[in-house]
């Protein structure tokens, strides 16, 4: 199989289930920020201590999964991929109490950065809100479905509360928003 098939060539792509749409079309552009986002996590992967790596990745497949449903209009076609369940939404949470647990109370805002690994999650979870923004949108021309949008949310929380572990764990300090008076 060759990985370039030269139908895109004019700005059009097929989604799963034959349908063609624009390359700008909402669709594309929620799975693609999926994409992205699943890209950085990939990186963040190699940051992580050993016992935490197969929880990100668990995510990655998750997120493979979501792209999946939204790179397709119909719900037979979908109906495979469609495995993101409240159970998934819950272990998000789980995941940010244990690390809210961890950390230190916040007393500030804070800035992303710290360290290269919190940096990087931080852009992970503005790449995650933008995901879940565009999805919004087509979630108003289209069905999507609402543990979608749940999942997509709590997992911007997630990368929050990670990006502060990446901190603590490298006991880099804080940098904290004191706004100008």
């Amino acid at each position: 199989m060759k990985i370039y098939t030269k139908t895109g060539d004019k700005g059009q792509t097929s989604l799963i289930g034959g349908d063609r749409v624009s390359k700008s079309d909402l669709r594309i552009e929620s799975y693609g920020t999926i994409d992205e986002l699943n890209s950085w996590l990939g990186l963040l992967v190699e940051y992580l201590p050993k016992d935490r790596k197969e929880e990100v990745q668990q995510i990655q497949q998750l997120l493979f999964a979501v792209g999946a449903m939204l790179a397709s209009k119909s719900a037979e076609h979908k109906r495979p991929f469609a495995i993101i369940q409240q159970e998934d939404v819950l272990a998000l949470e789980k995941h940010i109490d244990y690390y809210e647990d961890l950390l230190p109370s916040m007393t500030h805002f804070i800035l992303p950065g710290g360290s290269k690994a919190s940096a990087q999650t931080h852009i992970a979870r503005c790449v995650c809100r933008r995901a879940e923004r565009i999805i919004v949108q087509l979630s108003r021309l289209e069905h999507v479905d609402l543990l979608l949008l749940a999942f997509i949310n709590r997992l911007s929380d997630y990368l929050f509360c990670l990006a502060r572990a990446f901190s603590y764990w490298e006991k880099a300090e804080e940098i904290k928003w004191i706004p100008n008076k």
